[in-house]
């Protein structure tokens, strides 16, 4: 029979439909992938030699002829920071000026690898520059929340192969964010604890649904996970902003990401994902009640009419099958491709 779980960080009522539970190998990506991807192509604007003019760029770890992680402007951005600021409310319709930051991350000179073969030092650099461009970027005063995300395969949104991440700054503070911190600080307010605090520790005790731990940071299915191997990772320190991570965490970070992005790949057949890293509000640094964590989601399955038109997910893989399916995948010893 069918249950409901409820995820209290999200608020989110999941359907766990356990009688048509789909056994955890079966998620596994069915298309088949390009048999060779070139290391370099000429008609790509992120392969080594292709740059645009260094006025596009506002980040790169090495020089111009041996860079490591570049950080450039989106040439097609969403937002954009030499907008004029503009508020304005006519009625019931308002409008803002489109304000903001959106930069790409080329995450490694090489055209054909993805972050799940990358070394775990190549990890962390691309870290190293999501922190950087996050403490340079809130310095910004029209910004009020800063969003880190990669899309990795056609469903999940990406358009270009050589691999990739992004950064969007708003001017605004989304609304699912801030349900999400009245959450918190409810939760805060009624027993004096943090939620995430809490959430990890209920987690560790249980121990089913995690599926890697570090010295820095622990990966789990949650418990009302919203879709199958729907993944947190939840640093065991408490911080509130992605800016304060350590160098120490960023290389335990990036083992972790390592870990769980590259079970994905030999376990599911290389999935389309997504990947966010939900951090607080700009205004809101410093806070006992909220937690940054960072969320990878494999897009194994789709949204339907129902998700669409009742806002709740029904997940056909039980949680605890799921983490243990993929804490059961060996990573070959060969993984760890880089610049071989």
């Amino acid at each position: 029979m069918s249950e409901l779980r409820q995820n209290l960080i999200t608020r989110d009522w999941v359907i766990i439909a356990t009688e048509r539970a789909t056994r955890p190998d079966q998620f596994a990506n069915k298309k088949q992938w390009a048999a060779v991807v070139p290391p370099h192509r000429a008609d790509c604007p992120f392969c080594v030699g292709n740059e645009e003019d260094g006025t596009l760029e506002t980040c790169r770890l090495g020089d111009r002829t041996g860079w490591k992680v570049r950080a450039i402007y989106n040439k097609y951005p969403a937002l954009s920071p030499t907008a004029e600021w503009m508020r304005i409310s006519s009625g019931i319709h308002r409008t803002m000026a489109g304000i903001g930051v959106h930069e790409v991350i080329v995450e490694h000179p090489r055209h054909d690898l993805t972050t799940a073969l990358l070394r775990v030092e190549e990890i962390a650099n691309i870290l190293l520059v999501y922190r950087q461009r996050y403490v340079e970027i809130r310095k910004n005063p029209h910004i009020e929340t800063i969003i880190i995300f990669k899309n990795h395969g056609e469903t999940a949104g990406t358009s270009l192969e050589h691999p990739h991440s992004q950064i969007a700054a708003t001017p605004v503070v989304p609304s699912q964010f801030r349900s999400r911190i009245d959450e918190a600080i409810r939760y805060f307010d009624d027993t004096g604890e943090c939620l995430f605090c809490r959430t990890l520790e209920d987690e560790l005790a249980a121990g089913e649904r995690v599926i890697f731990e570090s010295e820095h940071f622990v990966a789990f299915i949650p418990y009302a996970a919203l879709s199958p191997f729907h993944t947190w990772i939840f640093p065991r320190r408490h911080s509130s902003s992605f800016d304060e991570i350590t160098d120490a965490e960023i290389t335990d970070l990036a083992e972790t990401v390592k870990t769980v992005l590259a079970k994905f790949y030999y376990g599911l057949n290389n999935p389309d994902y997504n990947y966010n890293i939900r951090s607080v509000p700009i205004a809101q640094r410093t806070t006992k009640y909220f937690h940054w964590y960072m969320a990878i989601i494999p897009r194994v399955t789709k949204q339907a009419g129902f998700e669409l038109g009742s806002g709740m997910f029904i997940n056909t893989a039980l949680p605890e099958e799921s983490a243990e399916f993929v804490r059961s995948i060996e990573i070959p010893s060969d993984s760890n491709l880089g610049l071989t």
